[in-house]
């Protein structure tokens, strides 16, 4: 395509620059974890390209060396190319290629970026390949140790709060008592089923791509070089990974990166229903719920003084809503493909890699900064729960529904607790009726004997 101007102190070459040139709507380049996945593949495919007897070895080892320089974050300042390139993300693919070819034929072995570093490959199984490898490390060594560590800070709140009963709320309205850590427990569980759903989709996530290269047939390479890239990557990453069954399926469609922005959306959706929790409890300090007090960070108003706001909740709820934006796009990206490639790759990398990093530090944030901080308001919990007309459902049995329902009115009607109408409008003793409506045993369950 002609002559063209690269920058002195550019490690790309002529392929890069043009889109540089050509690409510019986001500023934004590819996101670190996926630079990291390209440097991987490279090094991987050096080495397997070596023991094939393909490549020699003096310059597969530089290939791999700068290659995994290239994973480690040596050279991030070097890959300018901007999310939004060419669908197949041969940009990014050529990028890695002529920066690790430059470095490694600076060592005055000449490196040729598509005949050396990219033998054996395609940018339509690299860039798939590099999708999984990026988005599988950033969920097992970021995503998974950060839920995990929420839950644990949850659970020992939980344990903590153990002997605190409240008012239970369903349709924000009084409802029967519930424990602290009863309400704690249900976003713990939350939790746990968004980890096991992650974990399960990790098993088709570690399923790779290499060796399909233009179309999935393997043109230009052995027919067990898949097998051999992935064993080489398991070995660098300690993540046991294996090629696809179908390696046409693997270029051709995304599903499993958008089955995994669906679990992640499904975080998102449980952390802005415990964000929102969180913001209720809190609510106040006179006006509100105010059964919680979370951690004081910094002034929450500008022109009102003493004014403190649930800032990490309303923080994570912004992350989560971003999440589940990048989860339609990811939907839009996966149905996008054509006969034998999908064409909106670096979309959906991406996407998936930024909503993998807000939640992890949305689930960090939210352990460290906001609950392992709660102060619990026992004074205002106690003062709702023995106005709580809702007890009067432990005495249906006894008295019946409609007995019930004019016992809770008339209690909330003259603001008196239940307890006292009920003495007045009932044959029950006030022994029996301080065991029947006792709230710790009410949130136990089951019929009070």
């Amino acid at each position: 395509m002609g002559e063209l101007h690269v920058p002195m102190d550019a490690l790309w070459g002529a392929q890069t620059q043009r889109a540089v040139n050509n690409f510019s709507m986001s500023e934004r380049p590819i996101p670190r974890a996926f630079i990291q996945a390209l440097g991987l593949i490279k090094a991987a495919c050096a080495r397997v390209n070596c023991d094939l007897g393909l490549l020699d070895s003096d310059r597969a080892e530089l290939i791999s060396r700068f290659a995994l320089e290239v994973a480690n974050g040596c050279f991030d300042e070097h890959f300018p190319v901007d999310v939004f390139q060419t669908g197949s993300g041969t940009s990014s693919n050529m990028n890695a290629n002529e920066v690790i070819a430059r470095l490694a034929s600076a060592q005055g072995l000449d490196t040729h970026a598509n005949d050396h570093v990219n033998m054996g490959q395609s940018s339509n199984d690299v860039i798939p390949t590099a999708i999984h490898l990026s988005a599988t490390l950033e969920i097992s060594g970021r995503l998974l140790p950060a839920i995990c560590h929420l839950r644990k800070v949850i659970d020992n709140r939980a344990a903590q709060f153990s002997g605190i009963v409240k008012t239970g709320r369903t349709h924000l309205m009084d409802a029967m008592p519930i424990t602290l850590e009863q309400e704690f427990s249900a976003w713990s569980a939350q939790l746990e089923a968004a980890e096991n759903r992650l974990r399960d989709s990790l098993v088709r996530l570690r399923r790779l791509s290499q060796g399909g290269t233009a179309v999935g047939t393997g043109i230009n390479t052995t027919k067990d070089f898949g097998w051999r890239v992935c064993a080489k990557l398991s070995e660098l990453t300690r993540i046991e990974f294996e090629p696809m069954d179908n390696l046409f399926m693997g270029l051709a469609c995304q599903d499993s990166a958008v089955e995994v922005s669906g679990q992640l959306r499904t975080l998102a959706v449980a952390l802005m229903k415990i964000s929102n929790d969180l913001r209720w409890m809190n609510s106040g300090p006179l006006a509100g719920l105010a059964e919680i007090s979370l951690p004081s960070l910094q002034p929450g108003s500008s022109i009102m003084p003493g004014k403190v706001n649930p800032v990490i909740p309303e923080a994570v709820m912004m992350a989560c809503a971003r999440v589940m934006g990048h989860d339609s796009a990811i939907a839009i990206a996966g149905q996008s493909g054509n006969f034998q490639l999908n064409v909106m790759l670096p979309l959906i990398a991406d996407s998936l890699l930024d909503s993998i990093s807000l939640m992890a530090n949305a689930s960090q944030s939210l352990a460290d900064k906001a609950i392992v901080g709660i102060q619990v308001n026992t004074k205002n919990i106690n003062e709702a729960l023995q106005r709580n007309p809702m007890l009067v459902t432990a005495l249906n049995p006894v008295l019946g529904y409609e007995k019930g329902a004019a016992l809770a009115k008339r209690a909330y009607a003259e603001s008196r607790t239940l307890l006292d109408v009920a003495l007045e409008d009932t044959d029950l003793d006030e022994v029996t009726l301080r065991r029947l409506l006792d709230p710790a045993t009410l949130t136990e369950g089951g019929i009070q004997p």
